[in-house]
């Protein structure tokens, strides 16, 4: 997988987990609050998984 294909499924699932969180505080679900807020920290990690590879592509790049 790309560094930039990890960066958008990265904040697809940071957004989708925000939006679940909001779900379950209005409902007054936590278990799908904690879903939500998962699913945000996955996609906090493929963000900087994308970004890390982006660094090292650069760095051999420059090599």
């Amino acid at each position: 997988m790309s560094s930039t294909s990890d960066k958008v499924k990265g904040k697809a699932n940071e957004v989708a987990g925000k939006a679940r969180q909001s779900v379950g505080d209005a409902t007054g679900n936590t278990e799908t609050k904690s879903k939500g807020a998962a699913q945000e920290a996955k996609g906090h990690a493929q963000q900087a998984k994308g970004k890390a590879k982006e660094a090292v592509k650069k760095t051999v790049d420059k090599a």
